[in-house]
């Protein structure tokens, strides 16, 4: 199968009637102006119809990938369809860094934005909160930029907009001095640590991810990223909250293949905030993921509503992890207006085995007003996940200004922000 026919896990057909990759601007404004209907695609880690279209599909890919620095302002301009792989290495050698990173190297900077994913960090905000520009062509093929500074409130409801408002061409993001990051592992963390320290724990570091399997009394991962500052590899003790340091690469879970490979080498920031290299990333999807976030003052109630479910989990369960991000202004970020943990799950690729859990989870998180990652899988109604975006109706009218025919919008947008 062609890779814009499919989904990353490859369980998502999708239905273009013809596929774009423009090598220039004007090229991508004619593609955009004679089109009924457009939607760009990324890396194709969704794992829903929100990338997919019955019109033209386009892929920035192969636009120019020169990045543009402003030393005076700390940003560096890109091609919003290259990878964080393709960018960070070049930040890193111009002395540069970005806050936080996906979880993989292959994902598209525009990609990650547009949805509101978040990398992990207890003082870090999502990945979209270091954007501070855009360059987007609109319906009728015309280029537009949004800034920050410029267009304030406005700007807030276009960085995560789901590709609802028009074809991001270019992406401003705000840079820090590069630096170094120091990650070791701990097994075996006692539950009741993390239901009676859960600030504690995950304020530990720059990033602190857990990843139970709600099979055990216990979490059975956790990995802490320190920074280190001058030179110095960070001093971890040999326990956390009685959780044992390991110093030898071991799977997540039995079973899993998923491995961190930074066994307490400090290396690069670009090296270290992803957690998982793949070999060949366009032919490793062999999963579903579904993850939701709920306020940080909830975390420790939702993370008992989701333990009591464990026992049925087991058939379709891959691993989990918890992380924590700030709280941001951007209207459909999933972390608007508080500081958010989010629980993510991976699962074998069985559907039929995934989709009765997902209401089930949903129901235990009720309480907590979860807000789930929209790329990932669901089964909330439209107006459930409208209710929980105070900025939803305006969102709708910056849509209507700037596409009133609707051309970006496919049907998950339809259903989802418009039902």
């Amino acid at each position: 199968m062609s890779l814009h026919t499919q989904n990353w896990s490859g369980h998502a057909p999708f239905h273009a009637a013809r596929f774009h990759q423009p090598t220039s601007l004007a090229e991508l404004q004619t593609i955009v102006r004679n089109a009924d209907k457009v939607k760009v695609i990324g890396a194709r880690h969704c794992f829903n119809d929100i990338a997919d279209t019955a019109g033209d599909m386009i892929s920035l890919a192969n636009l120019d990938k020169t990045v543009t620095l402003d030393r005076d302002r700390n940003t560096a301009t890109v091609n919003a369809g290259i990878t964080y792989g393709e960018l960070c290495p070049q930040l890193h050698a111009a002395g540069y860094a970005l806050h936080n990173m996906a979880s993989l190297h292959h994902i598209s900077v525009i990609g990650a934005c547009m949805t509101g994913t978040h990398g992990s960090g207890d003082k870090s905000g999502n990945l979209a909160t270091a954007v501070s520009g855009l360059e987007m062509v609109t319906a009728d093929g015309e280029l537009i930029t949004l800034t920050r500074d410029q267009d304030g409130d406005t700007f807030n409801g276009a960085v995560v907009a789901l590709g609802a408002l028009g074809v991001v061409t270019k992406v401003t993001l705000d840079l820090l001095p590069t630096f170094d990051l120091h990650q070791v592992v701990y097994e075996r963390l006692p539950m009741r640590h993390v239901i009676d320290s859960f600030d504690a724990i995950m304020s530990t570091g720059y990033s602190v991810s857990l990843f139970p399997t709600w099979q055990q009394d216990y979490v059975e991962n956790v990995w802490v990223k320190q920074r280190v500052t001058d030179g110095k590899p960070f001093d971890f003790p040999p326990t956390f909250f009685d959780a044992e340091r390991i110093d030898a690469a071991r799977p997540i879970r039995e079973g899993v293949d998923r491995y961190s490979t930074q066994m307490g080498v400090p290396g690069p920031w670009h090296e270290r905030m992803p957690h998982f290299v793949f070999i060949d990333a366009e032919r490793m999807g062999n999963e579903l993921q579904s993850e939701y976030f709920v306020a940080r003052k909830d975390a420790v109630a939702a993370i008992q509503a989701v333990a009591a479910l464990g026992e049925h989990f087991a058939p379709v369960f891959g691993v989990t992890e918890i992380r924590t991000m700030t709280g941001d202004d951007l209207w459909l970020s999933m972390a608007y207006g508080q500081d958010t943990v989010g629980i993510h799950f991976n699962w074998l690729k069985d559907w039929a085995g995934v989709e009765p859990l997902l209401p089930r989870i949903e129901e235990a998180l009720a309480p907590f007003n979860p807000r789930p990652h929209w790329g990932k899988l669901f089964t909330l109604t439209p107006a459930q996940i409208q209710a929980q975006y105070p900025r939803m109706a305006d969102f709708r009218a910056l849509a209507q200004e700037l596409d009133p025919q609707g051309k970006f919008r496919n049907a998950y947008v339809d259903r989802y922000l418009f039902g």
